[in-house]
């Protein structure tokens, strides 16, 4: 065994800990249209972020531009955390999975969700809220007036009129687009960047900074730093495209990355891929690399059943806990290799789908 070095370990939160999108679940309820509205919203923040490549902007942006259409519909920042606690559901064992990471190392959620949400999450997850990172949305600061709200609304009309994207996949230059596509991302950018700015709800807008992409990449690196640790000691589990900047900071620095039934820009940035509907798996592979390292670790997987699995796992309880819930079969736990990571993004996504809900499971 080798001496256990201070590590630092960061997950996102919707995906890896819990089912939700909790940005599209607000937009679904209080957005006439909101699950068409989100979706289409969502897919237009994945062009602007990695076909565009638009200056500034970064992936996760979907929840700036729902903001001022969030409080046109009556969304108070009470009215967000009620529904955020009401409407939570954890992955299974995500409660004990974050206790034992806890017990064995520095512990840190970082989400693109609102704040509202996260501090649900840690109320149910009896989790410290200092040690998350988040976006921070305030919805009762700005006042808005009748006549942006009759603006908004209009607005909304429009987006919900547009046709839903339809962007092949490897799809790299907005040269690539239909022209379909492409006068729908005309019509987004005229409403978000034109019209949207030109209102005094702009305010909310501009003062909401989605934690995604780059930032979560940004976050990790301030953490890392303020622990006097490395990014060698950093493990880094995500799911979707708000985190393969992060995963990839962490993996190309000699970290671990871990795509949690992620998408395929998640299972791309990774070097481990898991397809589980809990998540006791994320505890079991942060106990083996603490204590046996990365090497070990990756020869397990190669020759994955319990039976050796159990052999490296040092704390009584994960093991008997894990003998006990894994006797019928482990979970999909894979090395993310150049022969497979096309397999393995297509079969995450899918299973992705299983757990979270098809709604869900197919934003970026």
């Amino acid at each position: 065994m080798i001496e256990k070095q201070g590590y630092v370990f960061f997950s996102d939160c919707e995906g890896p800990i819990s089912k939700n999108d909790n940005a599209f679940e607000l937009s679904s309820t209080f957005i006439p249209e909101g699950d068409y509205f989100f979706t289409l919203l969502s897919k237009y923040d994945d062009i602007l972020a990695y076909v565009v490549k638009r200056p500034k902007y970064r992936a996760g942006y979907t929840l700036k531009m729902i903001v001022p259409f969030l409080k046109a519909y009556g969304v108070t920042n009470k009215s967000a955390e009620t529904f955020s606690k009401e409407t939570l559901v954890l992955i299974p064992d995500a409660k004990e999975t974050l206790k034992h990471v806890q017990s064995i190392l520095s512990t840190y959620i970082i989400s693109t969700s609102y704040g509202q949400y996260i501090s649900a999450v840690c109320e149910a997850l009896d989790f410290p809220f200092q040690n998350t990172r988040c976006t921070n949305l305030n919805l009762d600061k700005y006042p808005l007036s009748d006549y942006d709200c009759n603006i908004l609304t209009k607005n909304r009309d429009e987006i919900v009129s547009l046709p839903m994207f339809n962007v092949p996949e490897g799809v790299m230059s907005i040269k690539d687009l239909s022209e379909r596509d492409l006068n729908t991302v005309r019509v987004l950018d005229r409403i978000f960047w034109e019209l949207t700015l030109s209102m005094s709800v702009r305010t909310v807008m501009i003062n909401t900074e989605p934690l995604g992409g780059e930032g979560k990449a940004e976050a990790v690196m301030r953490i890392v730093r303020d622990l006097s640790l490395k990014l060698n000691n950093a493990i880094y589990v995500g799911d979707s495209i708000t985190d393969a900047d992060a995963m990839r900071l962490v993996r190309s620095n000699g970290g671990l990355s871990i795509s949690f039934n992620g998408n395929k820009y998640a299972v791309q940035e990774a070097e481990i891929a898991i397809m589980s509907e809990d998540t006791l798996i994320t505890a079991i592979l942060v106990e083996i690399l603490t204590n046996h390292g990365k090497g070990v670790l990756f020869e397990l997987l190669s020759n994955w059943n319990l039976y050796e699995l159990s052999q490296f796992i040092v704390n009584d309880d994960l093991r008997i806990t894990t003998e006990k819930k894994y006797e019928a079969g482990l979970p999909i736990v894979e090395l993310v290799m150049d022969n497979n990571v096309d397999r393995l993004s297509k079969d995450s996504s899918e299973f992705r789908k299983t757990v979270r809900g098809e709604r869900v499971g197919k934003l970026g």
